[in-house]
C-alpha cells in the first residue's frame, strides 16, 4: 500500500486467514514490523482487538485532524 493504509481500511496484504502476506518479507512496512501486539492494543480475543484498535485509530485520526 504505497500511500499507506487509512484507519478502518483492510490491509491489501491480509490473507483470508487474517495473516500477513508480507510477514518476513523485506517489503513489509516498518510500521508493521515495529507494531508489537500487547494486551493494551490487542486484548485477549479478536473481537476485543478490533474494538481496541478501532478506538486507537479514531483517537489518532482526531489528534491529527
Amino acid at each position: 500500500m504505497p500511500g499507506g493504509k487509512a484507519a478502518g481500511e483492510r490491509c491489501v496484504h491480509l490473507t483470508v486467514q487474517r495473516t500477513c502476506r508480507l510477514f518476513g518479507d523485506p517489503r513489509r512496512p516498518k510500521t508493521c514490523i515495529d507494531f508489537l501486539p500487547e494486551p493494551a492494543t490487542c486484548g485477549s480475543t479478536r473481537s476485543e482487538a478490533l474494538k481496541l484498535l478501532d478506538a486507537l485509530e479514531r483517537e489518532t485520526a482526531e489528534a491529527l485532524a
